[in-house]
């Protein structure tokens, strides 16, 4: 480019997006096009706009609209914590790659939609927009989609990480053992002689006590591995629940 020259300044919690000069949290200079917005601006720098929190130039909020000029000194900010995601009931869809997540979302009463097999990423922006999901996502370039209702990108790629950093994000609703870890339905309570035909022997001389989902069928139980997902269930609502301070 050969245009007008200005200083870009990252916060460092976007630092794993950009190349290595603004990866510090201090001004650099960037030379521009001249007719680009800052929007395009950062997202060629490599933040997806859905990173990018309050825009500045010269200490002044701005839109991803404006179009920088030389000289000026833009600082990019992390989304606020908690993030507001007007216009929609908070829910969420999540790519092929972040079963787990999905699952611990699911776990908390979380909203989570989850594809099992990969459907594309024009598919994925298309059900993210007609049913107002923020998408959650690790692809960048996914997160670029201009067809996207809302997407953020998760940091980690270890599943303990990655539910806090979406719980510490968006701070959803937490209401446990409400949802079908399968296939995301609501969960009812259920008779024994219900779900007697869907019970191994075991089971039936073993559990009284049983939830079904309205939309599967699948039925949930006590197991072996409740107190695990109680365990995880009490970390979560002690740090996230609406008790918090």
């Amino acid at each position: 480019m050969n245009g007008p020259e200005i200083l870009v300044q990252v916060a460092p919690e976007l630092g794993l997006f950009v190349p290595a000069q603004w990866r510090s949290g201090e001004p650099a200079p960037l030379v521009t096009d001249g007719v680009s917005t800052l929007g395009h601006v950062v997202e060629s720098l490599g933040v997806p706009l859905t990173e990018a929190g309050t825009l500045r130039v010269d200490g002044h909020d701005v839109p991803t609209a404006h179009v920088p000029s030389a000289g000026e000194r833009v600082e990019v900010l992390p989304v606020h914590r908690p993030q507001e995601v007007p216009g929609a009931p908070l829910r969420f869809l999540l790519d092929v790659h972040l079963g787990t997540l999905a699952r611990r979302l699911r776990l908390l009463g979380v909203d989570a939609a989850y594809e099992a097999v990969d459907i594309g990423d024009p598919a994925l922006a298309t059900r993210s927009a007609e049913e107002r999901r923020v998408l959650l996502s690790r692809d960048r370039g996914l997160l670029r989609r201009r067809e996207l209702f809302a997407g953020a990108y998760v940091y980690s790629d270890q599943p303990d990480e990655q539910l806090r950093d979406i719980l510490g994000r968006f701070a959803p609703e937490l209401r446990p053992w409400t949802r079908c870890t399968a296939c995301n339905g609501p969960l009812t309570e259920a008779s024994k002689e219900d779900v007697a035909d869907r019970l191994e022997g075991g089971t039936r001389a073993n559990y009284d006590v049983f939830a079904a989902c309205t939309e599967c069928s699948r039925v949930y139980w006590r197991g072996a591995h409740h107190a695990r997902l109680e365990t995880m269930v009490a970390d979560a609502l002690a740090e996230f629940g609406p008790a918090r301070a």
